[in-house]
């Protein structure tokens, strides 16, 4: 059986991690050129996610890399009120360690045979088991796995669906080697992550591994041209920090301090899910995994789906390696259970974000969780 994974992301690596641990090879083809292509972007939350891990044979190395103290939290209101703070204890358990997505995408790499990954392969098209790519090259398979992210093109192999924007809008800024170069506020943001949530928006501060705090400031109830309709020139880094500074009017100096402070990278990010509890006819030859299955807000389950999905889509065809539509079935059916419930918990929080008064409804949420 050849089995083709159209994308680099954590659902296909895991998925040909646990493959390769239990002696079956697949070939994943990933768009970009190099794995230092471009940025992986911050810090993820891994908990369910680390079932995968371990099948992958991966859990030690991932807890030699994992942030304990990544589990900080600390949630504020924009008039500098702190709600909560949570400091973990060195000897805590590592429930929900924080870990550079970069860092584990490479342990993932890094734990494949060196052919296993073929850079530079943008997939366009599939046609009786023949995969075409942008280069003109093609390649054959008989199973194949969409593990291309949000805007797959595997997916309308099996769905028509289509992502659709929240009514968020986000921007991702960043404060490089903060303890040096502003230890004020480094010490505000503490070790792991800073929320401050009011007035219909966000302010996200979250620490990263290489000493950068990533700062993501989402504005919710927005329309999908925000970006435009704003007026704010996200081409020019020096005048966007300041107009956004003034989207924060009435908060808290020490929050607009941690804009003032970014440097000149600036991501836009408008919201988009799929419909909770996505289906489709299982289909001999094909399937999905991570955000190109079910799409979801990005407030922590997503990754961890994402790996979940490959491994137990490993693990089905290991056990069915002469029968691969009865382990593609076997799969989509937990999938689709496991993934429409984190989607429903993930849109519930996201309504808690969007609600009056969300500061205090997330402190009651976090308490009974």
């Amino acid at each position: 059986m050849t089995i083709a994974i159209v994308g680099a992301g954590l659902g296909g690596l895991a998925l040909a991690r646990v493959l390769h641990v239990n002696g079956i090879e697949a070939v994943v083809y990933e768009r970009e050129p190099s794995r230092d292509a471009r940025g992986q972007g911050g810090m993820l939350d891994i908990h369910s996610g680390q079932r995968a891990l371990r099948e992958a044979g991966l859990m030690d190395q991932f807890l030699a890399i994992a942030r304990g103290e990544g589990q900080d939290m600390r949630l504020l209101e924009p008039d500098g009120t702190l709600l909560l703070q949570e400091d973990t204890p060195d000897d805590a358990p590592l429930l929900r360690p924080e870990v550079d997505r970069a860092d584990l995408r490479n342990l993932l790499l890094d734990s494949l045979p060196r052919d296993a990954v073929r850079w530079g392969h943008a997939f366009e098209s599939t046609d009786n088991g023949v995969l075409r790519f942008s280069d003109g090259s093609t390649a054959t398979y008989d199973l194949l796995v969409g593990a291309d992210g949000a805007n797959s093109r595997v997916r309308s192999m099996l769905t028509d669906a289509q992502p659709t924007h929240i009514g968020q809008n986000a921007v991702e800024l960043g404060i490089p080697d903060i303890d040096h170069t502003h230890p004020d506020l480094a010490a505000m943001v503490g070790r792991g992550n800073y929320w401050v949530l009011g007035d219909g928006k966000s302010l996200a501060a979250q620490r990263n591994g290489d000493g950068r705090v990533r700062i993501g400031l989402s504005f919710y109830n927005t329309a999908e041209d925000w970006f435009a309709a704003s007026g704010i020139p996200f081409d020019d880094p020096a005048t966007a920090r300041t107009r956004l500074i003034e989207q924060l009017a009435g908060w808290d100096p020490r929050f607009t301090a941690l804009i003032a402070a970014c440097d000149d990278s600036i991501r836009l990010w408008p919201i988009t899910t799929l419909p909770i509890g996505l289906t489709w006819p299982s289909t001999p030859g094909v399937t999905l995994v991570g955000d190109a299955a079910h799409l979801m807000p990005p407030v922590g389950e997503g990754a961890n789906m994402a790996l979940l999905d490959g491994a137990l889509l490993g693990l089905a065809l290991a056990a069915h390696p002469d029968d691969h539509p009865a382990a593609v079935e076997e799969y989509e059916s937990e999938m689709f259970e496991r993934t429409s419930a984190a989607a429903r918990k993930s849109a519930q929080i996201q309504q808690l974000l969007t609600s009056p008064d969300a500061a205090r409804k997330m402190l009651a949420f976090f308490q009974s969780s």
